[in-house]
């Protein structure tokens, strides 16, 4: 029976246990997107999770969607982030870089030039994007043309490159939450004609050309790719998923890739999974696969014993327990994360969350 707090090897990447940090948005970076010392500290204090996967990274300007996150662009976006790897890697921790592209997810104000978001389609998410000048409705964003997604495709092999140059572990494919890959996976936002939409096949092919050029920089076995099948997020949706994502994950077999992270119900909310059979992902890919979506201890711990993943990713615990896992290891009580600090400003509710001594928990 597997344990949460036994070892465990995705691919190439050792993990001295099965907690794995989910990627989390705090808007932290500055309008550079550069990371600096303080990202660096908010890491390391995590670094006794088994894996941490860094949050979302955009891997071109035109890939942002949200005031203050991190780039993977810059020789300054680079060499901030060999600062994080080098002190999770001191702290005895692995961590691996989620490369990000929004899409549509995104305003013209964070775009170059004041441009439109692009996206496979042209059609206007519900919400609204966080500008640095505050909150501000999504709008209409511009349809690629198809001899543009090869450059698209191109920005995710640089960024894997830099990535590699920073110092991580590896990386993470950003495939769900109604971003750029999930638009184009899904028939709701995919509406195009070309060799890009229509089928399921056309519909998963910037999925399959992303992780060709990812894994011609770093193997399959140092690359992840993270899936919501049934999450809304974002104004996302799709009239088959099951079909649509059991092909999706039988067409990655060929990378031979280190895990495959799925968010199971919706992102951050419900677990109800609708009748979809998240068994059937697991089963078809060949490589671990990672649980993730409103886990505690008992129900990590039987979803490992019954087989049903290799690894559990939490997210929002780990916002005010910097020592998850010896709190999960111990049964000590959970810290409860400020809301209002998730996103932007400085230590306050990011760093400042202090861990149990020895002798509490």
């Amino acid at each position: 029976m597997s344990d949460l707090f036994q070892p465990v090897r995705l691919g190439a990447i050792d993990l001295g246990n099965r907690v794995v940090m989910a990627p989390l948005t705090r808007s932290r970076t500055g309008s550079a997107g550069i990371p600096g010392p303080m990202n660096a500290t908010y890491y390391a204090q995590r670094a006794t999770a088994g894996l941490i996967i860094a949050e979302a990274t955009q891997i071109s300007q035109q890939g942002q969607g949200y005031a203050y996150t991190p780039g993977i662009v810059t020789e300054q976006q680079v060499a901030g982030w060999h600062q994080v790897t080098e002190a999770v890697h001191q702290a005895g921790g692995r961590i691996v870089l989620q490369l990000w592209h929004v899409g549509r997810i995104s305003h013209p104000s964070l775009q170059p030039g004041g441009a439109l978001p692009v996206a496979p389609s042209a059609i206007k998410p519900e919400g609204q994007a966080f500008t640095e000048s505050g909150f501000a409705p999504f709008v209409t964003p511009r349809a690629l043309e198809t001899d543009e997604i090869p450059g698209i495709v191109e920005d995710y092999r640089r960024a894997a490159r830099n990535a590699q140059e920073a110092g991580f572990d590896g990386v993470e494919i950003h495939g769900a939450n109604g971003y750029l890959i999930d638009q184009f996976l899904r028939d709701g936002t995919n509406q195009r004609t070309d060799r890009y939409g229509g089928s399921i096949e056309n519909r998963t092919r910037l999925l399959l050309e992303v992780t060709e050029a990812v894994t011609s920089v770093w193997g399959g076995e140092r690359v992840g790719l993270r899936l919501s099948p049934i999450s809304p997020a974002n104004d996302i949706r799709d009239s088959n998923p099951q079909a649509l994502f059991g092909h999706a994950v039988a067409a990655l077999a060929p990378f031979n890739l280190a895990y495959l992270h799925v968010v199971e119900g919706a992102t951050g909310g419900s677990r109800d999974a609708g009748g979809f059979d998240f068994g059937a992902l697991r089963r078809a890919f060949r490589g671990a696969y990672m649980a993730n979506n409103g886990y505690d201890l008992p129900l990590a711990q039987a979803a490992l014993a019954k087989g049903r993943a290799d690894a559990i990713a939490f997210g929002r615990p780990f916002i005010a327990n910097p020592d998850l896992v010896e709190r999960l290891h111990t049964g000590a009580p959970l810290a409860v994360p400020q809301k209002e600090t998730f996103y932007g400003g400085d230590e306050h509710g990011y760093t400042d969350y202090p861990a149990l001594t020895r002798k509490a928990a």
